[in-house]
């Protein structure tokens, strides 16, 4: 196969709303040991993104200044090292960044393979949400079945994939969401429990119930001490992001009295050998549930790769429930 030497991409032309994002013509990347070069099919797009396009979130030392954690597609060329994978193969991937255009490359430790009975469309919508849900809520929260579960934000992309897991392993799933829609989406997806955060207290709720187990939270600010106070004793909350704040002041005495455990990570600078880890126990723990049918990508809409902008207000909006996805094909 021969490759181009230029590709089209989405760059950002400088810190802010979604305009900055800007068609361009950029050279292809070279896989360099242990990676693949991925002709992209469909780009994610994620939270992270819309923050490293405001300047909020650089990319890591080496990685692409172009956008885009997770992106599907077949593999174009493969580097030096690379004996899992061969030219042609269909994968999803997580990635460092560059997911915004024609071709990207990424380690090959961090690719999947497309699960049986999904298109490259859906299987776009998996990594950065699997890898997010299963490194926290089963890796680091260590979630088990018959427990409590409370995941906030149950109609985004990480809400969704986590209802789904959880209840696929037998917990006992509450949620919380913006709107009568919402709920019921996350109702459908199997929680037990979908609380509208707008008209009902989600503390109130879950104490009535003996107390959360474990807590996924990516809103901080009032939620953090409101979370500690929804949990059973012995209870784990974590954190994987700040969409109200990271700063606030609280009582560490109820977390000392009650053996409460607070936690939390973010996965983009997480060294490789930790992602292949991940990506290991996805394939292992997740990927049949998907072949099952037990747990689908929700995807709420589709654009081309030059209207990302109009993706990235379409998520800012907090209308959408489910993924985004760009189209490069």
């Amino acid at each position: 196969m021969t490759l181009p030497k230029t590709m089209r991409a989405m760059e950002i032309s400088q810190p802010g709303g979604p305009e900055v994002l800007r068609s361009a013509d950029i050279p292809v990347p070279v896989p360099g040991h242990g990676q693949i070069l991925i002709k992209v099919a469909y780009a994610g797009v994620n939270r992270p993104d819309a923050l490293q396009r405001a300047g909020a979130y650089a990319p890591p030392p080496g990685a692409s200044p172009l956008p885009g954690l997770e992106a599907s597609g077949t593999i174009a060329a493969v580097g030096e090292g690379v004996t899992e994978w061969s030219a042609g193969d269909a994968v999803c991937a997580l990635l460092p960044g560059g997911g915004y255009a024609e071709y990207v490359t990424t380690p090959a430790a961090h690719a999947l393979p497309v699960p049986k009975g999904l298109d490259l469309r859906a299987a776009a919508c998996l990594p950065e949400t699997c890898f997010t849900v299963w490194s926290n809520v089963f890796m680091r929260g260590g979630l088990r079945a018959g427990e409590r579960f409370l995941v906030h934000g149950g109609s985004s992309g990480i809400g969704t994939t986590a209802i789904q897991i959880a209840n696929a392993i037998g917990a006992r799933v509450f949620t919380t969401a913006g709107s009568a829609e919402k709920c019921a989406a996350c109702m459908d997806l199997g929680a037990q429990r979908a609380i509208n955060y707008r008209d009902e207290d989600f503390v109130e709720i879950l104490r009535a119930e003996g107390g959360a187990n474990l807590i996924l939270d990516m809103v901080g600010g009032d939620y953090i001490a409101r979370n500690i106070k929804a949990l059973a004793d012995e209870g784990r909350l974590v954190q994987i992001a700040f969409l109200s704040g990271p700063k606030v002041e609280l009582n560490f005495a109820p977390i000392m009295m009650r053996r409460l455990t607070i936690t939390g990570s973010t996965l983009r600078p997480q060294s490789d050998l930790a992602k292949a880890r991940i990506a290991d126990e996805l394939r292992r723990n997740v990927w049949p549930l998907i072949e099952a049918g037990r747990v689908a990508p929700v995807i709420d809409s589709e654009f081309p790769l030059f209207d990302a902008a109009a993706a990235h207000a379409r998520m800012e909006s907090s209308g959408h429930i489910g993924k985004i996805v760009l189209r490069t094909v």
